[in-house]
């Protein structure tokens, strides 16, 4: 342990100095990358630094127990010894989870995107209580959300939504959200209170930034066409959503939510380049489930990952078996015993890949 923390000590200087080098601060790709690996290992570092302090207070405690020749210092030795004894094997385990790689794509903003699947009108509006739910979550997280595309469904609710949640850690928080959600419960539209089960897929994609994808406007086809759906007469009768295609992948990305040309162009760009990069970051996490099978892999969109079910008031994951009778609190966006028990699963299937290394 004392040789990784002396490992990453030297990192975190290095990086320490190279990350006030005029060079590096000019290059904006590589001192971003740096600072994140800077506060990264600062929490490793800080956590050391508190496990040598608990190493030698063990060695000094047990030094005054073996001179004994002072019994009042014996017995405050002794409470030091069992106090800084008791904190070593917990210290051992925080810092063998913050020694876990990290997935470079965890600091990252998101672009979620909601569709309704089977269902009909419950599963649209199934997708709105998703969507406001996330937004809840999001909210109570600090974090900014901005909506991106949208098509309303017939009886409230939404075919599709795109939004943006950008702020901290996004990424390394909502990343498990990626799959099939089904909700079981009476719809609104149901006359022999009959419970149903109805779908909608939630994908959660890293978003790319500029420097992630080099995206040449040569390849790009930009389609403008009037706004459909509620907007008023300004949004409805000029051309202002913008429909971009990636000739070379056939990717298509477009937005309709602005009345201004310009913002609905820069917010399909952003969704484009994203869904690019997801390209490739889908052959990624193939190649990494490959080598290690994770129970939430946030590769399989099309696994049924959660259950909700109205008439029991349940929430079920189904990944890690986890069963929370709380439903109106995590439709509310209370998420975080959910989100924390999947990450805790994660990083004891990645300690356990990496154990042989302490």
């Amino acid at each position: 342990m004392i040789d990784k923390l002396q490992v990453v000590k030297q990192r975190f200087d290095e990086v320490s100095d190279l990350i006030i080098q005029p060079d590096v601060i000019m290059d904006q790709k590589r001192y971003v990358k740096l600072n994140k690996e800077y506060k990264d290992l600062k929490k490793i570092v800080d956590k050391g630094e508190e496990y040598k302090s608990a190493l030698a207070s063990i060695e000094e405690a047990n030094e005054i127990i073996a001179d004994g020749s002072d019994e009042e210092m014996v017995e405050m030795a002794k409470m030091e010894l069992e106090e800084a004894s008791a904190r070593l094997p917990v210290l051992e385990e925080e810092i063998k989870f913050l020694l876990i790689p990290k997935d470079p794509e965890d600091a990252k903003n998101v672009i979620v995107e909601i569709r309704a699947g089977t269902g009909g009108d419950e599963a649209s509006i199934f997708a709105g209580d998703l969507y406001r739910m996330y937004t809840k979550f999001a909210s109570e997280k600090g974090w900014k959300v901005e909506l991106e595309d949208l098509s309303e469904g017939t009886s409230g609710g939404f075919k599709e939504i795109i939004f943006s949640v950008s702020g901290e850690e996004v990424y390394g928080t909502l990343k498990f959200e990626s799959g099939v959600h089904r909700v079981q419960r009476v719809p609104q539209t149901e006359t022999q209170g009959r419970v149903h089960t109805s779908a909608a897929t939630v994908m959660v994609l890293p978003e790319a930034e500029e420097f992630d994808i080099d995206l040449k406007m040569s390849d790009v086809r930009v389609d403008y066409f009037c706004a459909s759906g509620p907007g008023g007469q300004s949004v409805n009768t000029t051309y202002s959503a913008v429909r971009l295609t990636h000739i070379p992948t056939g990717i298509v990305a477009q937005c309709q939510d602005q009345k201004s040309q310009h913002k609905n162009k820069d917010k399909a760009f952003k969704v484009l380049r994203t869904r690019i990069y997801e390209v490739e970051l889908e052959k990624k996490l193939q190649e990494d489930a490959a080598k290690r099978k994770t129970l939430v892999s946030s590769g399989d969109r099309s696994a049924k990952i959660r259950t909700y079910n109205y008439p029991q008031g349940r929430v079920t994951e189904h990944r890690i078996g986890l069963t929370l009778y709380d439903l109106n609190n995590v439709m509310n966006g209370d998420l975080t015993k959910i989100i924390e028990e999947l990450k805790l699963a994660e990083n004891s299937e990645k300690l356990k890949a990496t154990e042989t290394d302490f």
